[in-house]
């Protein structure tokens, strides 16, 4: 097996570091940012590992990271993609086994960091149900807590989303006695936005995607519809501060025009 090597260690990477952190304004920090992690599967493959489980261990890893790093700069929501709704349906059942087991021992160790809080973003139907448990268990522990706002997407996907989104409005409406007329003629998109999973958050201002990879892939469709993109070369146990910190650089010098 190879050997990865151990990246940003040495003096003038941590100076590097230290003058980036100089640059950006707490005013020009993103309020939330979303991560798409991806190269785990390459990252365990290129390092000469068997399965895929020690390229997710590491990502996972990476992610804990990646939070104490927005923690640092003043980030308030980070949202992690961890397991779509494709994920479930299409992934091998061992290597599935395998990441559902790591996400929800990330999902533990999460709760009990700092006075962060850590809440669920998908569907609990079609998780195994001691995944379901931990990831409710989780909720609970931290819903008071006022730290970093945490969003697991596990079970998650973005048409999903919408779809039970509008299956909810739908079924509150009817419990009121209200016509399909009268619905149809008060449905808004900030109405939509506050039955998502995400439902009084503000929308990511910025979207992180390791890897290389330039697509959506399922991830907050809705809320991204103004979101500014950065996509890292690197694959996501690779994923260094300073290839965050000039993600939040790039977007601080960036116009945002929010569709116009």
């Amino acid at each position: 097996m190879s050997a990865r090597p151990n990246q940003g260690q040495g003096p003038l990477y941590r100076l590097y570091i230290g003058r980036l952190r100089r640059q950006i304004s707490p005013t020009a920090v993103p309020g939330h940012v979303a991560m798409m992690i991806d190269g785990n599967r390459r990252w365990a493959r290129q390092a000469g590992y068997a399965t895929p489980a020690d390229g997710h261990r590491a990502g996972a890893a990476k992610m804990r990271e990646f939070l104490e790093w927005c923690d640092r700069v003043g980030v308030r929501v980070v949202s992690l993609y961890l397991l779509s709704l494709d994920n479930l349906r299409k992934r091998p059942q061992q290597e599935l086994s395998d990441l559902i087991e790591i996400i929800a021992e990330l999902a533990d160790t999460l709760s009990h960091t700092r006075d962060w809080q850590v809440q669920h973003v998908g569907r609990l139907e079609g998780l195994p149900p001691e995944l379901a448990r931990v990831l409710a268990d989780v909720q609970e522990r931290t819903k008071d807590n006022t730290g970093l706002h945490v969003n697991l997407a596990v079970g998650y996907g973005g048409r999903g989303e919408i779809v039970d989104a509008v299956r909810s409005i739908i079924a509150q409406h009817d419990e009121r006695g209200g016509t399909l007329e009268e619905l149809a003629a008060s449905l808004t998109p900030e109405q939509i936005g506050e039955h998502l999973y995400t439902g009084g958050q503000p929308d990511p201002d910025l979207v992180i995607r390791t890897s290389g990879e330039q697509r959506l892939s399922d991830f907050l469709l809705w809320q991204s519809a103004h979101s500014e993109f950065y996509f890292v070369e690197a694959l996501g146990p690779d994923l260094r501060e300073v290839d965050f910190l000039r993600a939040i650089r790039d977007y601080a010098d960036r116009d945002r025009r929010f569709g116009g």
